[in-house]
């Protein structure tokens, strides 16, 4: 609810709103350290974050819309819980909550034929998980796309939300007929280019 309250207000006051996540992102995100790193790990990530933070984590459910930073700094403690010996968390956190999640609520729009369909579909499932930007198809070719990350212009988008679309993604081309899908982010505005960019590809 104060999340839509003060979108209310800045609108108000014609300003932009701030991006926000399904509370779907923080709960997929905590059901992936209890099945990869176990409830003592799970526990010290959330005794790194503020206890204002792991109040809101406490009460989320999954059609909240909470401030993206939120997601943003569970992902941060979990990088400095674990990120140095295993640098890889991420990107299978990204796989796990669209195969666990994404499955559940979204089923219809990822079991598709083909990841062609999937990716050209009028339903964004980016838009789903996340408000104030989109993840749109700029080039399409056989068997490979390239996608793009509109909006969602925020200090709270840094590399860790980055590479969790990376294995997101991967995982719902897969999900979507790709057989041997990969995904490669080639270009990062928080590394500096002008927008971010994925090399989705599939046999």
């Amino acid at each position: 609810m104060a999340v839509k309250a003060d979108k209310r207000k800045m609108q108000e006051k014609g300003e932009k709103a701030s991006p926000v996540a399904r509370g779907s992102t923080v709960m997929a995100t905590l059901e992936f350290l209890s099945a990869e790193i176990g409830a003592a790990a799970a526990q010290r990530v959330l005794a790194g974050l503020s206890s204002d933070d792991r109040t809101q984590i406490a009460a989320v459910v999954a059609t909240d819309e909470v401030p993206l930073a939120l997601p943003s700094r569970l992902w941060r403690a979990v990088q400095a819980e674990i990120g140095e010996r295993d640098p890889g968390w991420v990107e299978r956190a990204g796989a796990f909550s669209i195969e666990l999640r994404g499955v559940q609520s979204y089923g219809g729009i990822l079991r598709k034929t083909t990841p062609a369909e999937f990716l050209t579909q009028q339903v964004s499932l980016f838009r789903l998980y996340y408000r104030g930007g989109d993840m749109v198809v700029v080039e399409q070719h056989n068997n490979r796309a390239t996608l793009r990350l509109i909006g969602l212009e925020s200090d709270e988008r840094d590399q860790l939300f980055c590479r969790r679309q990376t294995g997101g993604l991967e995982r719902a081309l897969t999900l979507s007929g790709g057989k041997g899908a990969r995904v490669r982010h080639v270009r990062c505005a928080v590394e500096g280019d002008a927008f971010c960019e994925w090399d989705v590809r599939w046999e």
